[in-house]
C-alpha cells in the first residue's frame, strides 16, 4: 500500500512538472483548411434494392432519392458552419463582417449534388451575411482533385492494385470473414431479425440475398473505384443506412428496425471502415488516388506563407479560410498518405463521420516568426447529429488533435514545423499522380 502511494505521489509530481514545462502557445492562425465530408444523406441504394437484403422493408427518409442530403443533414451542416464561424472569429481569421470576410474565403466542392449542397450549407452557417461562390467542376466532368484517375491526371495499374490489396490479406480475402466474424454475425441478425446469439443461426429467408455469407473476392474495378471487393461491398451497402437513420433522427424503432443503438451501429460500421481502408489506404492505391489532393493542400499553405500565387494551390495567397467539401474516401486517402489517426466518442478509429472534417491550421509564432502546421479532426458525435445540438466554443463538437508522424513535436497539439511538413509531403506524394494546374 505504501509503495503504491509513493508511485502515485511520484507520478503526480512528474505530471505537474510536465504540465508546468509546456510552452505557452504564442502562435496566431494565418490560414485554416477545413477538409470535410458531406453531411447526413439518404442511402446509396434505393429501397427497392436494399429490401432484397433484409426481411423487413428499409424505412423511408423524409426526402426521396439516392444519396440525397436530408433536411436534418442540411441543418446539421449549417450548425457546423456556425460553429466554425465562432471559432474562426475567435482565432482572428474572420471579423464577423461577412461581406468583407468573404474576400478571404475559398470553397471547393466535388460536383455530386450532395457534396456541392453540403458546401453551400456550411458556407451559409460560416458567413450568413455574404454570398460565397462554391468552386466546382460541372458534371459529368471529373474533378482531378477528387477523382484523379477518372480525370486522367493519375494512372493506375489495375493488376498491381488488385495484388496490393490481396497482399494485405495474405492472398486470402476470405480471412476477413473470420477477422470480422462478430460484426458479420451482428449484421446478419439485424438484417434477418433473430437474436445475435442464436445457434445455429437460421437459414436465409426465401427470396432474400444473404450478403453476410457471400464469398469475398478482389478484382479490378474501374477509374472511379479501381478495386472491387465483392461480397464485402454488398455488406456495406446493406449496413450503410443504419448510421444515417440514427444521425438523421429517425425514431429508434426504425433504426435497424429497433435493434440498434449508437454503440452497435459503430461496431457494425467496422465493416465499412475496413472496406474503405483496403480501397483507399492500401499504399499503392493511396499514392495514386490521393497524392493530387494532398499536394494541393500543401501548396495552398505554401502560397499563404510566401504570399506568392502558386500553381496547384487553392484560392489566392490572401485566402484565410479554405473549405474543401468531399467524400469520406478522399479524407481517408489523404489521412492514409500522412499516416494520420484519430479517435473520438461514438466512432471507431479513423472514421470520417458525416460532416466531420480534417482541419489543417497554418500558424505563426509571434516570437520567432516560424510557421507550424497543427492538425485536428472535428466532428459532431452521432448524438449531436441526431439531436441537432447547437454548437458553441463552450459546447463544441468532438475534437481530436492529430499527430503527424515524422513531423509533429511532443506538445499537447502535436505541432509540426511547417517546412518539415512540406518535406514530408514531398516524401509521401507520388509526383506522377499530381496535377499542378487544376
Amino acid at each position: 500500500m505504501q509503495a503504491h502511494s509513493v508511485r502515485l505521489l511520484t507520478l503526480a509530481l512528474c505530471t505537474s512538472g510536465f504540465l508546468a514545462a509546456q510552452p505557452v502557445d504564442d502562435t496566431v492562425a494565418k490560414q485554416v483548411i477545413i477538409f470535410g465530408r458531406h453531411t447526413v444523406r439518404t442511402p446509396i441504394l434505393p429501397n427497392a434494392a436494399l429490401d432484397y437484403f433484409a426481411v423487413q422493408p428499409y424505412p423511408d427518409f423524409s426526402v426521396s432519392g439516392v444519396a440525397v442530403m436530408t433536411p436534418n443533414g442540411a441543418k446539421n451542416e449549417l450548425i457546423l458552419g456556425a460553429y466554425f464561424r465562432q471559432w474562426l472569429i475567435h482565432e482572428g481569421l474572420l471579423t464577423g463582417h461577412d461581406p468583407a470576410d468573404a474576400n478571404f474565403v475559398y470553397v471547393r466542392a466535388n460536383n455530386p449534388p450532395l457534396i456541392f449542397q453540403t458546401a453551400q450549407q456550411f458556407v451559409l452557417g460560416l458567413l450568413p451575411g455574404a454570398n460565397v461562390p462554391v468552386d466546382s467542376y460541372t458534371a459529368p466532368a471529373n474533378d482531378p482533385l477528387f477523382s484523379p484517375v477518372a480525370a486522367g491526371v493519375a494512372t493506375l495499374d489495375y493488376p498491381t492494385a488488385v495484388a496490393a490489396v490481396n497482399g494485405r490479406l495474405g492472398g486470402n480475402p476470405q480471412t476477413l470473414s473470420t477477422a470480422y466474424s462478430a460484426e458479420l454475425a451482428l449484421t446478419r441478425s439485424v438484417l434477418f431479425g433473430y437474436p445475435v446469439g442464436q445457434n445455429p443461426p437460421p437459414p436465409a429467408p426465401p427470396e432474400k440475398k444473404d450478403v453476410v455469407n457471400e464469398p469475398i473476392a478482389i478484382s479490378a474495378g474501374d477509374s472511379t473505384l479501381p478495386v472491387s471487393i465483392s461480397g464485402l461491398s454488398d455488406v456495406v451497402a446493406a449496413i450503410d443506412p443504419f448510421v444515417m437513420e440514427y444521425a438523421d433522427g429517425l425514431p429508434l424503432s426504425k433504426v435497424g428496425w429497433g435493434q440498434l443503438n449508437a454503440g452497435s451501429i459503430s461496431q457494425i460500421d467496422r465493416l465499412y471502415d475496413v472496406l474503405l481502408d483496403l480501397e483507399f489506404r492500401t499504399p499503392y492505391l493511396d499514392a495514386v488516388q490521393s497524392s493530387n489532393l494532398a499536394s494541393h493542400i500543401t501548396r495552398t499553405m505554401v502560397q499563404a506563407v510566401t504570399g506568392t500565387s502558386l500553381g496547384g494551390a487553392l484560392g489566392t495567397p490572401s485566402s484565410k479560410v479554405v473549405m474543401i467539401a468531399a467524400s469520406n474516401i478522399n479524407i481517408v486517402g489523404v489521412a492514409g498518405l500522412f499516416h494520420l489517426d484519430w479517435l473520438l466518442p461514438t466512432y471507431q478509429p479513423d472514421v470520417s463521420a458525416p460532416s466531420g472534417a480534417l482541419v489543417f491550421e497554418l500558424r505563426q509564432s509571434q516570437s520567432t516568426g516560424a510557421y507550424i502546421v497543427r492538425a485536428s479532426y472535428v466532428t459532431q458525435t452521432m448524438d449531436q447529429l441526431r439531436t441537432q445540438t447547437a454548437l458553441t466554443l463552450e459546447k463544441p463538437p468532438a475534437i481530436a488533435p492529430v499527430f503527424i508522424p515524422g513531423c509533429s513535436v511532443s506538445n499537447a497539439t502535436f505541432d509540426c514545423p511547417f517546412w518539415t511538413f512540406v518535406q514530408l509531403e514531398q516524401q509521401v506524394v507520388d509526383r506522377h499522380s499530381v496535377d499542378l494546374i487544376h
